[in-house]
């Protein structure tokens, strides 16, 4: 039995999957991920992206925080790929509870998802820090250096930036999910990035799966680790209800 047939296997077997993922995801969709070696972190800016991702920066040099972000963090025309889409068959016919990303383009929606956990929130929702208007992301594409409400006040993206913590209540439905699940999956995430990498301990099932291009710390606690493209073995499965 080979690894995508054992992968099968455990699917099949199971009632309450949660799929847990990172920036591996979505860049079969074109995004950029961090740490890659064409990624964001070895790109050439004035200030590393760590740095004009911080809460810091933002306040402090809100102007640069935007030409970066508008540049490098809006890929507005990215379409869900193949693991999207998978995923959102594998909820339909009520296999999968929850995906739990790190992600935050919105493409699991796009695709037909509809219990997602965005742990570092979404650049589709921008705020007024004034009034609590919401905007699109579009509006912030459009629009020229620190973007505006109605009302005049700045618009903040509803994305956690570095020194900022993770959401309570998406974090809580987090640890929820993978408590009571009987199948984790992760995939696409090198499991470094915290607080996030540590919501898989809550997990005490016998079918963690790690798919991932590259190993990663976890390996070697996981039931079946596949190394490859998340979007292609995703690909492989055969959803059953």
């Amino acid at each position: 039995m080979n690894e995508v047939e054992k992968l099968q296997k455990m699917i099949d077997e199971s009632s309450s999957i949660v799929f847990f993922g990172g920036a591996g995801v979505s860049t079969e969709s074109g995004i950029p991920d961090f740490r890659s070696v064409d990624g964001l972190y070895h790109q050439k800016y004035d200030y590393p992206p760590e740095t004009i991702l911080s809460h810091t920066f933002y306040r402090n040099r809100p102007e640069e925080f935007y030409k970066f972000y508008r540049d490098k963090m809006l890929y507005l025309d990215a379409k869900p790929n193949a693991a999207h889409l998978k995923l959102a068959e594998l909820e339909a016919v009520g296999k999968l509870r929850a995906v739990i990303t790190q992600n935050i383009d919105g493409l699991h929606q796009a695709a037909g998802s509809k219990c997602v956990y965005e742990l570092h929130g979404s650049v589709l929702r921008n705020y007024c820090e004034e009034c609590g208007n919401f905007y699109g992301a579009e509006y912030i594409l459009t629009s020229e250096g620190v973007p505006k409400c109605s009302c005049g006040g700045p618009l903040k993206p509803d994305v956690v930036l570095y020194e900022e913590g993770l959401d309570n209540k998406v974090l809580s439905g987090a640890i929820k999910a993978i408590s009571q699940a009987d199948m984790l999956i992760i995939g696409g995430t090198s499991l470094v990035v915290y607080p996030a990498a540590g919501l898989i301990d809550y997990y005490s099932g016998s079918r963690l799966v790690l798919i991932n291009k590259a190993p990663t710390s976890r390996d070697n606690t996981a039931d079946l680790v596949i190394s490859g493209s998340i979007g292609e073995i995703l690909s492989k499965i055969k959803v059953h209800a």
